[in-house]
């Protein structure tokens, strides 16, 4: 796999991550026991620390980038696994 591969393909990882774990970890202004600003949605977060939500969704990228290289390297899932609509025949 070329670097430039690598790199894009993380960076899609990355950012299906980023948004995935937004909803996580966030507490409101009811939940942190502080008052609410006139016109403010109820779901909005207290305090968002978008630099620990970056390194977060940063190492879960890593991780999933890791099995999904190491799957491209050693094969283990291929398209033939994952074709439902024509099965295997293991009748031999």
């Amino acid at each position: 796999m070329q670097p430039g591969s690598i790199v894009a393909i993380y960076f899609l990882f990355f950012a299906a991550c980023a948004f995935v774990l937004l909803p996580f970890g966030v507490r409101t202004d009811e939940e942190a026991g502080t008052a609410k600003v006139p016109g403010q949605a109820d779901s909005a977060p207290h305090q968002f620390d978008l630099k620990r939500h970056l390194v977060k969704a940063a190492l879960l990228a890593a991780i999933l980038f890791g099995l999904y290289y190491a799957n491209w390297t050693f094969g283990w899932i291929g398209p033939d696994v994952l074709d439902f609509y024509r099965p295997v025949d293991t009748r031999g």
